[in-house]
C-alpha cells in the first residue's frame, strides 16, 4: 500500500501531514537545545560551586594535610570533573543532534516544497486541459448551432416562390460554409477531448502517483531520522556513564581513604609543645623559716615568647610595562606574546589602510557611489594608529633584544630582592603572583583512561593507556594542559587522565 495508489485524490491531507512531521521536528529540536542548556547552566553552578569550597589560602593548605580535609578537597575535584561530562553533554547534544537535525530540517523542507510545487503544477496543467477542452466544445456547439440555422434559412428561401436563383444559392453557399466549420470544430473538439483523456489518466496513474510515493518516502525518511535523534539523546549521556560512575567512584574512595587515627597523630605531631607535665607542689613550711622565692616547680610550664607576626615581609612590586619584575623567561615568553599581539593589530590596522585607500580611488573615478572626502577622518585615524603601533612594536622588540641579551643582568637584580627578604637564592621567585607562568617543566605524569579527540583549538588527541607529561594542572575549569612524547602539546580533560603517583 501506498501513498499514489490509495491517496490518489488526498493532497491536502498529505500536505497537512507532512507539514505536521516537520513541525514535529522542530519542536524536537528546540527540546533538545532548551535541554543542553539546563545541563549547561547546570555544570556551571557545579563549577562555582566546587570553586566557592576549594581551599585557597595557606592556612587552608596547610589544613589539608589531614585525610578528612584532603578527602574534601578530592570530592570537589571529582566534582569539577563530574561538571565536565554535564558540559560534554550539553556540546555533544547541540552538535550530535541540534545542529545536525536542524541542517535536516531544512533539507526535508526543501524537498517538501519541491514535490508539493510538482503536483500543483501537474494540476495545473491538467485544468488547463480541461478549460481548454471545455472551451473548444462550446465552440463546436455555438458551431452546430449556427448550421440548423443556416439550413433552416436555406429551407425557408429554397421553399419560397419569390426568392432567385441567386438568393437560393447564396442560403446554400452560406449552409456549406457553416456546416465545414462545424465539422473542423467537431474534429477539434474530439482531438482535444482525445488528449485531455490522454493527460487525465497520466496525472492520476503516473505523476501524481510518483510525485505522493516521493513525499511518502521523504515522510518515512524523516520519521526514521528523528527516531535516531531520540535515541541519541540517551545514548549521548550513556557514553559518559563510566566516566560519571568513576567520578562517583572518586567520591567514595576520598571518604573511604579517611584515616582518623592518622589525623590524630599528624594533629598531635603539630601541636604537641615537648614540655614535661608539671610536678607536686612542695609543701613550704614557714614554721623553719621562709624559702627564697621561686620554686623549680610551677603549674605554669615556662612561657616561651611568643613569635612576632612577620611585619617585615616585602610587598610585591608593581608590574612593570616592560615585564622586568619577572623571572628572565616569563620576561621574554611575555615580551614575545606582546610583540606578536601588536604585530596582528598592525597588519590588521594597514590592511584597513589599504582598503580605504582602494575605496578613496572608486570614489574618485565614481563620484556616484560616495564622496572621497568622508573616508578622510577615518584614514587619518588609521594612519595614527598604525604610527602607534609600530612605535610600541619597536618599543617592545627593544625590551626584548636586552631581555635576551641581558638575562645575567636581570638575574642580579631579582637577587638583589631576595637579600631583602633574607631568603636563600633559589628562593628568587616565591615573591610572584601565582597566576604567572613557571619555567615549562613537567608537574607530574599521567596516564590516559580513554581515548579523546581533540577537534577544537588548543586541544590535542590522546588515545587510551597513552603516558603524557602534566604541564600546567587543572584549575577548577575541567580541563589541564599536557604534553605527549612527540612534542605536541595542548589541553586535555582531567576526567580522561589519571595522574601517576
Amino acid at each position: 500500500m501506498d501513498w499514489g495508489t490509495d491517496l490518489w485524490d488526498q493532497c491536502d491531507v498529505i500536505d497537512k501531514h507532512t507539514q505536521a512531521g516537520l513541525d514535529l521536528l522542530e519542536r524536537y529540536i528546540k527540546f533538545v537545545k532548551e535541554r543542553s542548556e539546563i545541563e549547561q547552566s547546570y555544570a556551571k553552578q557545579l563549577r562555582s560551586l566546587s570553586k566557592k569550597y576549594t581551599k585557597k589560602s595557606a592556612k587552608e593548605e596547610q589544613e589539608c594535610r589531614f585525610s578528612n580535609h584532603a578527602a574534601f578537597q578530592d570530592i570537589l575535584n571529582e566534582l569539577g570533573d563530574y561538571a565536565g561530562q554535564r558540559e560534554l553533554i550539553a556540546e555533544n547534544m547541540m552538535t550530535s543532534v541540534c545542529v545536525e537535525l536542524t541542517k535536516y530540517l531544512q533539507d526535508i523542507k526543501q524537498e517538501r516544497k519541491s514535490h508539493l510545487s510538482d503536483a500543483k503544477k501537474a494540476q495545473q496543467t491538467l485544468e488547463s486541459s480541461f478549460k481548454h477542452l471545455e472551451s473548444t466544445k462550446k465552440r463546436f456547439a455555438k458551431e452546430w448551432a449556427e448550421v440548423e440555422k443556416a439550413s433552416q434559412h436555406a429551407e425557408k428561401i429554397e421553399s419560397d416562390v419569390n426568392a432567385s436563383k441567386i438568393d437560393v444559392d447564396k442560403a446554400k453557399q452560406h449552409l456549406h460554409a457553416r456546416t465545414h466549420m462545424a465539422e473542423e470544430c467537431r474534429n477539434d473538439y474530439a482531438a482535444l477531448l482525445q488528449n485531455y483523456n490522454k493527460d487525465q489518466k497520466s496525472y492520476y496513474f503516473v505523476e501524481i502517483l510518483q510525485i505522493f510515493n516521493k513525499l511518502q518516502d521523504m515522510d518515512e525518511r524523516r520519521i526514521r531520522r528523528l527516531a535516531d535523534g531520540y535515541c541519541q539523546f540517551s545514548d549521548i549521556e550513556r557514553k559518559v556513564q563510566p566516566i560519571i560512575a568513576k567520578c562517583l567512584d572518586g567520591i567514595s574512595a576520598a571518604g573511604a581513604k579517611i584515616d582518623e587515627k592518622q589525623d590524630s597523630l599528624l594533629f598531635i605531631e603539630q601541636h604537641k609543645s615537648g614540655f614535661e607535665r608539671p610536678g607536686d607542689v612542695e609543701f613550704e613550711d614557714y614554721t623553719l623559716g621562709i624559702k627564697p622565692a621561686g620554686s623549680d616547680s610551677s603549674l605554669n610550664p615556662p612561657r616561651v615568647r611568643a613569635k612576632l607576626w612577620p611585619f617585615n615581609w616585602k610587598q610585591k612590586p608593581p608590574a612593570a610595562e616592560d615585564f622586568s619584575h619577572l623571572p628572565p623567561e616569563q620576561r621574554k615568553k611575555r615580551l614575545q606574546a606582546k610583540i606578536n599581539d601588536i604585530s596582528k593589530r598592525l597588519n590588521r590596522a594597514q590592511e584597513e589602510s589599504e582598503a580605504l585607500e582602494k575605496m578613496k580611488g572608486v570614489y574618485e573615478h565614481n563620484p556616484e557611489m560616495g564622496n572621497p572626502s568622508t573616508l578622510e577622518p577615518q584614514m587619518t585615524e588609521t594612519t595614527l594608529s598604525i604610527g602607534h603601533l609600530k612605535g610600541e612594536l619597536t618599543k617592545y622588540e627593544t625590551w626584548l633584544s636586552e631581555a635576551v641579551g641581558g638575562d645575567e643582568c636581570i638575574n642580579n637584580n631579582n637577587t638583589s630582592l631576595t637579600v631583602e627578604n633574607n631568603q636563600n637564592s633559589q628562593n628568587i621567585y616565591t615573591e610572584f603572583d601565582d597566576d604567572f607562568d613557571e619555567v615549562e617543566n613537567p608537574v607530574g605524569q599521567c596516564t590516559a583512561l580513554y581515548t579523546f579527540e581533540g577537534n577544537s583549538e588548543g586541544t590535542i588527541s590522546i588515545t587510551e593507556g597513552e603516558l603524557l607529561s602534566v604541564m600546567e594542572e587543572d584549575k577548577g575549569d575541567g580541563w589541564m594542559r599536557v604534553t605527549r612524547s612527540s612534542g605536541e602539546e595542548g589541553f586535555i580533560p582531567s576526567s580522561y587522565v589519571k595522574r601517576s603517583s
